[in-house]
């Protein structure tokens, strides 16, 4: 194999497509490979790499593993017509949750609002994209995720909760969406991972050992502790109230009994789906979001900082930058991909520079 460069530079388009290829021959078939590469590669254009085509990889074990249900068969179950859940039958998180956001808009269209719960899925990627996905129909996306529990809670010994994410996506007129997308941990596994590997000392009040004790050695940390203490833990809590309970499919409860299956890994979502045209103007409401992010924008900029920023509004930039010079990929991830490459038989995508 030849020696990995330090920088590898990958058109967004190839790199979409090269993803999808290796999903394909993991077992996806190509629509559904190509909305999990999708995920990623959104992921990755906004620089959110924990999230992005360093998950191919990860999904190709997920596959051959039998984790994540290739030949799921997902199906809608509704009662009413502003709400429904999809049974993901262990389907990766970008093809339920893909498929939720779209239903979620459907039903919105004609009801105003409309949520739709998501049973049994595997890891949903970045979070954001189902909202922002919702938010270029021009409706608001909402959208909560509940999964194993891996972080601390207040007053608990060990883990306890997981560091489940929410997020909001606002379209606006001239602005690029306010997107926020944010998990109930102070810092992310990965981040732990990474300070370890560096020797770097975590902040105060971000991580835990095993029992629970909060500490900032990377060697000692296994767990994130919740944003804002009993707050996050609190959020976390309540998002697998509205997402696992409500859906009929708990996995805190069975995570802390006694039954084996209660640790076989799975994930449960909510996406909600708001029409701005159900509660007056919709024209008007994209006119005053972008007057409200301009009044924000044009606030006087505190000493030391570097601007006013919304959220979301900073990853879309990248993202622009990114899809005309190239997506950058990590030399562990590209050596990654090209072994997994040569052993699907996939043509590497072609680089920049």
């Amino acid at each position: 194999m030849s020696t990995t460069p330090s920088k590898v530079l990958v058109p967004a388009d190839d790199l979409r497509a090269f993803s999808a290829a290796l999903l394909e021959k993991g077992g996806l078939n190509p629509e559904r490979a190509r909305t999990t590469a999708d995920v990623f590669v959104w992921a990755a254009l906004r620089g959110v790499d924990s999230h992005g085509i360093a998950r191919v990889p990860a999904y190709l074990e997920l596959l051959a593993k039998g984790v994540a249900n290739a030949d799921a068969e997902i199906t809608a179950e509704s009662t009413t017509p502003a709400a429904a859940v999809l049974d993901a039958d262990r389907a990766p998180g970008p093809v339920a949750l893909s498929a939720a956001a779209d239903e979620a808009v459907r039903r919105a269209r004609v009801t105003g609002i409309a949520s739709v719960g998501v049973r049994r899925t595997v890891h949903t990627g970045a979070i954001g994209y189902y909202v922002s996905r919702i938010a270029e129909q021009g409706l608001v996306g909402v959208g909560f995720v509940a999964g194993m529990p891996n972080m601390g809670y207040t007053g608990v010994k060990g883990a306890a909760v997981a560091t489940s994410p929410l997020a909001v996506a606002v379209p606006a007129r001239d602005h690029a969406p306010l997107l926020l997308d944010m998990a109930t941990a102070t810092i992310a596994l990965g981040k732990i991972r990474q300070a370890r590997a560096s020797g770097t000392p975590l902040p105060e009040g971000a991580a835990a050992t095993e029992d629970g004790t909060p500490t900032t050695d990377p060697e000692l940390a296994v767990m994130p502790l919740p944003l804002g203490g009993a707050k996050g833990s609190g959020m976390s809590l309540a998002f697998e109230l509205l997402t696992s309970v409500l859906v009929g499919a708990p996995i805190f409860a069975s995570f802390h009994s006694d039954d084996p299956a209660g640790r076989e890994h799975r994930q449960n979502a909510l996406l909600i789906a708001l029409d701005p045209a159900a509660f007056g103007d919709a024209d008007a409401f994209v006119a005053n979001v972008d007057t409200t992010l301009a009044t924000l924008k044009d606030l006087p900029v505190a000493e030391g900082a570097e601007g006013v920023h919304y959220p979301g509004e900073r990853s879309a930039a990248v993202g622009v930058v990114r899809g005309e010079q190239g997506v950058p990929v990590a030399p562990k991830v590209w050596r990654d991909l090209t072994e997994q490459a040569e052993k699907l038989d996939v043509r590497l995508p072609r680089t920049i520079g």
